[in-house]
C-alpha cells in the first residue's frame, strides 16, 4: 500500500512531483448520476488563507476575511436547509467545514498579531469560520512550533487540527495540544445523522521549506491509510482527507494509492479549479494540469486502487473563494456522484462583511498596515517583476537581481564586523520573493519591502565554497527549468549561462548530489573571473556567498551540505530596505535594473560579459542567448501569495523576555513605528533576534 509514497519520497528529492505525468485513465470524467442518493454531504472548504485578512492582494473588491466568513456561514446555512439543491441530492443532508492549512503567513497583516498584547487575528477569523477540522500547513511553522501552538490555543475546542503523518511529541507546546485532543490524526464530525471522518496529512519534507524544529513528518500513504482503516473499523464509512502537500499532483498520486477515502481537499498549491463560466476573481485563471495541459475542472477525478473515483478539490487562496463539494452517497455509504452545484464560490463585493470580523480584525489590522504603507524608502524608474511564473521562479527578473544584490551588499557591508570574508556572489531563492506581482514604477514603500521579502530569514555569509560546489548550487537553481520552482535562483555578482535540454541535477534532502547536473555551461564573476567554462569547473580559489539562512541551511534542497555560515545582523527584508535607501540612495534606475533583468542568467553556452560591477550585461553574445523562459502558469502563480506576507527584521525575532516575533527594524525608516528590544544572539551563528511577546526561533522560512 505504501509503494507510491516510498517511491514518491525519491520523487520529492528529484523534483519529479512537479514534472508532468499521465494521470489515471478517466481522471477528469464525472461519475454517472445515481438513481437516488441516501445521503448528501456538502464539504465547504477554505484553502491557504495566508493572513490575507483585508482583501485579495490584487483587488480590494474581492476576498477579505470578513466577507469570506459571511459567505461561509451563509453557504453552510443554505446547505443544511437544502436550498436550491439538485434533483440527484438526498433529503438527508449534512455539512462539514474544513480548511487545508497555511492559516497564516509572515507578512504585514500577521505582524499586526505579533505586536505586544495584540490578539492572534488569524485565529479570531478561524474561530468565526467554525471549521470542523483544519490541516497543518507549512507556513504555520515559519516562526517555529511555539507560535503555531499559540495559534491552536486560540482556536475553539471544537476545531480540530488533524495530521495523521505528523509527530509533535518533540515539541512540548504542541504535544500539550495533542494530549488534550486538539491535535489528532483525524476527527469524526456528526452531521445529518451520519458520521464523517476527516483525516489530515502534511508535506513530508517540511523541514526543507519551513522551520518545524523537532516536529517529525512521515510519509503520507501508510499513516493515512492506517487512520482511514481505523475509522472504517469503527463504522465510519464517509471519509474526507484534508492535506497540505504543496501541489495537487501530489494529492493525485496519493489518491491512486489510498482506499476508503471518499474525497480529498488539497492545500498548498493555490490552484484555481473551476468549470467554464464559473465566476472568478479578476486576474485569476483556471490552473492548467501540469501533466495533461488541460484546465483543472472542479473536481479532479482520480481512480483509487479499487477502481473507485475520488474527487480532489481546492479553491485558490487568500480568502478569495469558498469551495463547495457536493457528495452523494448510497445507503451502503459508497460515493455515487458529485453534485453539479459543486465548485468555487467567489468572495466578492456583493457579500456583506461580517461586522464582528470588521471590528475585531479588519479595522485594527488595516490601521497597522496603513502605517507601513505611508513610509516611502525609494523610487523606481522601472516596474519591478515579482510575479512567479513566468517570473522569479522561472527566470532572471529585475526584482530578483535587486534582492540578490541586497544580500550581497549586506554581506560585504557587514563582513568585517562579523569576521567573514567579503562575499563575491549573492544568491536569493526565487520562492523567497513573495509579492507575486509586478510592482509599478514609482514609490517603493516599507509595505512593499515586506511584500517582497516577508520571512524572518537572516542574511548569511557562507565562506570559502569550493568552485565545484558553486557550480552544484547553480545547477540546483535551474534543475527544474522550465517548470516553476521556488528553488530557482536569482543571483548577484555573477553571470551564468545554462542549457535546459541537458541533464538536470538531482539531490536529496541533505543536499547530496545524486545526479550531477550538466546544465550550467559558463559562469563569470562580475570582476571577470571565470568559474565554469564549457560546463567544466575552472580550478582556482574558493568563493564566498551571501544568501539567506534558509538557503544556507539547505532549504529548497540547495546543496550547501551543512557548510558553516555566519548570520550577519540583518534580515533579507532589512537588507533590501538598506540597499535601496543607502547604497542606491533611494533611486532604482532602469539602467541598473532594466525590465527583464540585466542578462545575469541566460539560456545558451556563453554567459553575458559583466560590465562595470555587473549591473548589466553587454550585447556581445546577444544572438546566442535568451532569458530563461517559462512556458506555462504555475499553480502557485498570482497575487495569492502577495503583499500579505512579511515579517523578519534587522536582527531577528525574540527578546530576552520571550516575545512574539517582531516586525523588522528596517534601515531606520520605521524607527518611529517600531521600538526594538535588545536581542539575544541566536543559534544561527550570530543572528540577532527581536521580539514582542511570543517566543520563537525562526531558522529560515520557505521561499
Amino acid at each position: 500500500m505504501s509503494r507510491l509514497v516510498r517511491v514518491s519520497g525519491a520523487l520529492i528529492l528529484t523534483g519529479a512531483l512537479v514534472v508532468p505525468f499521465a494521470p489515471a485513465a478517466g481522471a477528469s470524467v464525472p461519475m454517472d448520476a445515481p438513481e437516488g442518493a441516501a445521503f448528501t454531504l456538502t464539504v465547504l472548504h477554505g484553502n491557504d488563507p495566508e493572513s490575507a485578512l483585508l482583501h485579495a492582494p490584487a483587488d480590494p473588491e474581492y476576498g477579505g476575511a470578513a466577507r469570506f466568513t459571511t459567505l461561509l456561514r451563509d453557504l453552510r446555512s443554505s446547505e443544511i436547509a437544502g436550498e436550491d439543491v439538485g434533483d440527484d441530492e438526498a433529503a438527508n443532508r449534512g455539512v462539514v467545514t474544513v480548511n487545508s492549512g497555511d492559516m497564516y503567513l509572515p507578512g504585514p497583516e500577521l505582524s499586526a498579531s505579533l505586536e505586544e498584547d495584540a490578539p492572534f487575528y488569524d485565529a479570531i477569523v478561524a474561530a468565526h469560520a467554525q471549521y470542523d477540522a483544519i490541516s497543518m500547513g507549512n507556513h504555520e511553522f515559519d516562526f517555529g512550533p511555539d507560535l503555531y501552538a499559540d495559534f491552536i490555543g486560540e482556536l475553539p475546542e471544537s476545531t480540530k487540527v488533524v495530521a495523521a503523518n505528523v509527530d509533535v511529541s518533540g515539541e512540548p507546546a504542541l504535544a500539550e495540544h495533542e494530549a488534550t485532543g486538539r491535535i489528532a490524526p483525524s476527527t469524526v464530525v456528526d452531521t445529518g445523522d451520519e458520521q464523517v471522518g476527516v483525516v489530515g496529512a502534511l508535506y513530508p519534507p517540511l523541514a526543507t521549506i519551513s522551520s518545524p524544529r523537532d516536529v517529525v513528518v512521515d510519509e503520507v500513504v501508510d499513516p493515512v491509510q492506517t487512520e482511514v482503516d481505523r475509522l472504517t473499523t469503527d463504522g465510519v464509512d464517509k471519509i474526507i482527507l484534508i492535506s497540505h502537500l504543496q501541489n495537487i499532483t501530489y494529492e493525485e498520486r496519493v489518491a491512486q494509492e489510498l482506499t476508503g477515502v471518499d474525497a480529498i481537499v488539497s492545500g498548498g498549491g493555490h490552484e484555481v479549479m473551476a468549470d467554464e463560466g464559473d465566476a472568478l476573481v479578476p486576474g485569476d485563471g483556471i490552473t492548467t494540469h501540469p501533466g495533461t495541459g488541460e484546465p483543472l475542472s472542479y473536481p479532479l477525478m482520480v481512480q483509487n486502487p479499487e477502481g473507485a473515483e475520488v474527487p480532489i478539490v481546492t479553491a485558490g487562496s487568500n480568502y478569495k473563494y469558498v469551495g463547495r463539494l457536493v457528495l452523494n452517497f448510497d445507503a451502503d455509504g459508497d460515493l455515487v456522484s458529485v453534485g453539479d452545484r459543486s465548485g468555487p464560490v467567489v468572495v466578492d463585493g456583493s457579500v456583506t462583511a461580517d461586522p464582528e470580523i470588521e471590528a475585531q480584525v479588519t479595522k485594527p489590522v488595516a490601521d497597522y498596515v496603513d502605517e507601513l504603507a505611508e513610509t516611502e524608502v525609494a523610487r523606481s524608474e522601472v516596474a519591478l517583476e515579482g510575479r512567479q511564473d513566468p517570473g522569479v521562479r522561472t527566470q532572471e527578473t529585475n526584482l530578483g537581481d535587486l534582492m540578490a544584490d541586497a544580500l550581497l551588499d549586506t554581506g560585504v557591508r557587514n563582513a568585517e564586523e562579523y569576521g567573514v570574508p567579503e562575499p563575491q556572489i549573492g544568491i536569493q531563492n526565487g520562492g523567497g520573493i513573495r509579492n507575486a506581482s509586478l510592482l509599478p514604477a514609482g514609490p517603493l514603500t516599507v509595505l512593499d519591502t515586506y511584500a517582497i521579502a516577508p520571512f524572518a530569514n537572516q542574511v548569511a555569509v557562507v565562506p570559502d565554497v569550493p568552485r565545484s560546489q558553486v557550480k552544484e548550487l547553480l545547477e540546483r537553481g535551474v534543475a527544474s527549468a522550465p517548470a516553476a520552482d521556488g528553488g530557482f535562483m536569482q543571483v548577484g555578482g555573477v553571470n551564468f549561462a545554462y542549457d535546459p535540454e541537458r541533464t538536470a541535477q538531482e539531490v536529496n534532502e541533505d543536499g547530496e548530489v545524486l545526479t550531477a547536473g550538466e546544465r550550467v555551461r559558463n559562469v563569470v564573476l562580475h570582476d571577470g573571473t571565470v568559474l565554469v567554462e564549457d560546463g567544466e569547473v575552472v580550478e582556482g580559489d574558493p568563493i564566498s556567498i551571501a544568501t539567506n539562512d534558509f538557503s544556507a541551511r539547505g532549504g529548497d534542497m540547495y546543496p550547501f551540505r551543512g557548510a558553516d555560515f555566519t548570520v550577519v545582523g540583518s534580515t533579507y527584508q532589512g537588507a533590501l530596505e538598506r540597499f535601496v535607501t543607502s547604497t542606491l540612495e533611494g533611486e532604482i534606475t532602469v539602467e541598473d535594473y532594466p525590465e527583464g533583468g540585466s542578462g545575469r542568467i541566460v539560456i545558451g553556452d556563453v554567459a553575458t560579459t559583466p560590465s562595470n560591477g555587473g549591473d548589466g550585461g553587454d550585447d556581445e553574445h546577444e544572438d546566442d542567448q535568451t532569458p530563461s523562459p517559462s512556458p506555462s502558469p504555475d499553480p502557485t502563480d498570482g497575487p495569492d501569495t502577495g503583499p500579505t506576507e512579511a515579517p523578519g527584521d534587522d536582527g531577528g525575532s525574540t527578546d530576552d523576555k520571550g516575545g512574539k516575533p517582531s516586525l523588522p527594524l528596517t534601515g531606520g525608516a520605521l524607527t518611529g513605528l517600531i521600538i526594538a528590544a535588545l536581542v539575544a544572539v541566536g543559534a544561527g551563528g550570530g543572528a540577532l533576534y527581536l521580539s514582542r511577546k511570543r517566543t520563537s526561533s525562526p531558522e529560515g522560512i520557505e521561499g
